[in-house]
């Protein structure tokens, strides 16, 4: 996969029997996921033309170019959908996204190194950063808030966290 392209949703699954698709957006605003052009497959072999169709529970109904059948839009369930960066909106300088804080640096407000980003998780309640490290023997789940983490330092490559007691 090209490494300016982001992960902007993924396909669920087929909604119908028509070959319309569900969609399960990761855009701050879900139907954004529609006005960013073609979107395509983690490795780039497939794209599609996205048209949303409606609401659905668990995310958005679309139909996609090249899928007229059921068994069709079945098969792409758990296809990743990604869009080339330079169509993505700049972001505000307190804005980030996920791709661009996994593989970050995490170094605790004394400047001891905590290990590295890993992923990046959004359950409904705001996201979580899960970091890694040799020194750990699980990975430590971090709220991405301004307490815990004051400080993201792109160009550096590192972020600044205030661990919570009894979590270091």
């Amino acid at each position: 996969m090209p490494a300016e392209r982001i992960c902007v949703g993924a396909i669920t699954g087929a909604f119908g029997v028509a070959g319309e698709v569900r969609l399960k957006s990761f855009c701050a605003e879900p139907a954004a996921i529609a006005d960013y052009g073609p979107l395509f497959t983690k490795d780039g072999s497939r794209s599609f033309v996205v048209k949303l169709t409606r609401p659905v529970a668990g995310g958005l109904g679309a139909r996609i170019t090249g899928v007229k059948t059921k068994e069709e839009a079945d098969a792409l369930r758990g296809t990743e959908l990604y869009v080339d960066r330079a169509r993505l909106p700049s972001l505000p300088d307190d804005e980030f996204y996920h791709s661009d804080l996994i593989g970050l640096q995490v170094l605790d407000t004394g400047g001891v190194d905590q290990g590295r980003v890993v992923a990046v998780h959004n359950h409904g309640a705001g996201d979580i950063l899960e970091i890694a490290g040799p020194a750990r023997k699980s990975a430590l789940m971090l709220p991405f808030t301004l307490a815990a983490v004051p400080t993201v330092d792109l160009a550096a490559g590192r972020v600044i966290v205030d661990l919570p007691e009894g979590l270091d």
